[in-house]
């Protein structure tokens, strides 16, 4: 007798093996009409696969995260096989899922165009009628090779010579094109739907090197139903109008240039927006009892060989070798800097705890190909900060830091956030005891801000356990950003320690603590969350004072001259061009205020105010308009 123990705990005994279509269709009906693949003791499974011994068993559906995943599996296949049944000859590479869709890279000499995707689409809908039997087989190594060498498929041999001698070479059939793949899939292409789009063309290296070919690859989404479907495109409709690189240049804050990639060159208006961001965050961390350090950008290789940085992180980390041949790297994160400055005099645990925070410049490599405007850099500002403390005050530690951290985010909008706990990994260094002490404290933390949180097992750093800040934006899309980190390994391996209560050395528990993570990063999402129209009192420039002609350029200087007296940032545009191209152009520009003056607002010592994406106007004693916007100004930037 065999044994299948369900989610609910209930348990369906069968005679002999069992397939997972037989075990849904024992389950209900209207289960094993939805059913897409199966979990058999925490591992995905065809519903085909057949299980001759007791274990646990979960069917899934389009409403299980590895369900929508395996739709979106499905349909890269399909979508390969649209493209070779349509261009005959074209090599298919690989074609992984990846968040909300999936890829496929191609080798072929023409380049796909737009209208070949809506071709190759319609070629899929197609091949989703026929609705071709989907199934396993699996191959002996030196005929897998064989066979895919002769039919011209030379990286599908290529992968297959990579795979492990002693694992299976795994071939899946959809009716009789066949992909090398380790699955699972459906049943058949009629499971998968018509709710596929594909979304764009791009280049991809072959195995992601340089050196190599360059591939085609077609980006593609695939969802349960055409709600779905639609609500997506919408969001990436919007997520293009939002793209923070067409309104940084639009707002006129930064660019890049091919002599510095991944490096940002910041325009005032743009750095202006950054330094308010640093002295929002000084004045919280101030407030809260950090101390401000700052610690230099290049270091000796040795520190960052007992770091573990140098072991772990060397790849891609900026070096150079200097005249009396000593190896320098420039900083890829703050953290041994500051344990040098912790180090320096005697601590007692009367100092503790110690807050250090940095707005530290560091640098890391990344391929030039995942560089993305701000929100992937090679050089950015990290507003970090190390807490050291005993074991005793990291509960107390990491509730302080959850709280702020939630309280800036509020303060920028930002206030549906999900946090992600990992615990300690496998490989750790460390005392259980105090992984235990370590773990407890960041889960009383995560509680008492009562958000919404998932557990990732096993995830820790091998140095402790961690907490990730997820922001929600106005379109639904999530960011990862703040980050706490418990370390019980840094403090030690670069000497820290302490004179505890009994005259005895200890070393510190070190957090690691970040809030917008990178400063660059956090720019580019505050611009796309925000369409570029900022809250008043974080934006670059705040007002703009226009003239209605020259004959009233005097008194547009000198309401500008007041308006800076109060601290808002403001320009007088006394450009030759008319009322009209003035308000669009600072429209465009993304500027909250524009206060308009003409013989009516000198006469009554007064300005006309037009607000951004309002076609009122309103005029205003210029007193009462100074007095209401420097208070709005103080109120929200403390």
């Amino acid at each position: 007798m065999l044994n299948i123990t369900l989610p609910d705990g209930k348990k369906l005994t069968f005679e002999k093996k069992v397939s997972g279509i037989k075990i849904a269709e024992k389950i209900s009906k209207s289960l094993a009409k939805d059913a897409l693949v199966m979990e058999v003791d925490g591992i995905l499974k065809d519903l085909s696969f057949e299980i001759n011994n007791d274990c646990s068993v979960k069917i899934l559906t389009s409403k299980d995260k590895d369900g929508l995943d395996t739709i979106r599996h499905d349909t890269a296949h399909i979508l390969a096989m649209a493209v070779q049944e349509l261009f005959p000859g074209t090599q298919v590479t690989i074609g992984p899922t990846i968040e909300n869709g999936f890829y496929y890279d191609f080798s072929r000499k023409d380049p796909f165009t737009e209208n070949d995707l809506n071709k190759i689409e319609k070629k899929m809908s197609e091949i989703v009628d026929r609705d071709e039997p989907t199934y396993r087989e699996v191959w002996d190594r030196d005929k897998a090779i064989s066979h895919f060498k002769k039919i011209g498929e030379n990286y599908k041999s290529e992968i297959i010579k990579d795979i492990p001698k002693g694992e299976e070479v795994s071939i899946y059939f959809h009716g009789k094109w066949h992909d090398l793949c380790r699955g699972p899939h459906l049943t058949s292409t009629g499971k998968i739907g018509k709710y596929f789009k594909l979304t764009k063309v791009a280049g991809a290296y072959w195995r992601g090197d340089s050196n190599n070919e360059m591939l085609q690859r077609i980006y593609g989404t695939s969802w349960s139903t055409q709600k779905q479907l639609d609500d997506y495109l919408k969001r990436i409709e919007e997520a293009e109008k939002r793209d923070h690189r067409k309104l940084g240049k639009e707002m006129d804050l930064f660019h890049f240039r091919e002599e510095s990639p991944g490096a940002v060159f910041w325009h005032e208006k743009g750095w202006n927006l950054f330094q308010k961001l640093i002295s929002y965050m000084r004045a919280k961390q101030d407030e809260a009892g950090y101390k401000e350090i700052n610690t230099p950008e290049v270091l000796d290789r040795s520190l960052w060989e007992k770091s573990g940085h140098w072991e772990k992180f060397g790849a891609n980390m900026y070096t150079s070798t200097t005249p009396d041949e000593k190896i320098f790297a420039i900083k890829p994160m703050n953290c041994p800097g500051c344990v040098q400055v912790f180090n320096q005099g005697l601590k007692s645990y009367r100092d503790l705890p110690l807050k250090m925070s940095e707005f530290g410049k560091v640098h890391r490599y990344e391929p030039s190909g995942a560089l993305h405007g701000l929100l992937r850099v090679r050089a950015f500002t990290q507003d970090d900060a190390h807490i050291f403390c005993t074991e005793e005050q990291i509960t107390e530690e990491c509730l302080s830091v959850t709280n702020l951290i939630l309280e800036i985010y509020k303060d920028l909008g930002f206030e549906n956030v999900i946090l992600k706990y990992s615990d300690r990994p496998d490989l750790r260094v460390g005392d259980d005891n105090v992984w235990d002490k370590s773990e407890k404290a960041l889960l009383e933390a995560i509680k008492a801000s009562k958000l919404e949180y998932t557990i990732n097992k096993g995830e820790g750093a091998f140095y402790g356990p961690k907490i990730e800040f997820v922001l929600r934006d106005a379109i639904g899309r999530d960011w990862q950003c703040g980050t706490l980190q418990v370390d019980l390994n840094l403090p030690g391996r670069l000497g820290a320690t302490f004179i505890d209560k009994d005259g005895s050395k200890k070393i510190p528990v070190m957090l690691h603590r970040a809030l917008f993570g990178s400063l660059e990063r956090f720019i580019g999402i505050l611009i796309e969350n925000y369409a570029g129209k900022l809250p008043f009192w974080i934006s670059p420039l705040q007002t703009v004072v226009i003239p209605v002609s020259s004959d009233f350029d005097s008194y547009a200087k000198e309401v500008n001259k007041e308006i800076k007296k109060k601290g808002i940032s403001s320009i007088v545009d006394l450009k030759n061009h008319n009322l009209n191209y003035k308000i669009r152009e600072h429209s465009l520009s993304k500027i909250p205020i524009l206060l308009i003056c003409g013989k009516k607002e000198v006469d009554s010592n007064t300005v006309t105010i037009r607000r951004l994406d309002s076609n009122k106007l309103e005029n205003m004693d210029l007193n009462l308009f100074l007095k209401n916007h420097s208070a709005l100004n103080k109120a929200n930037s403390k």
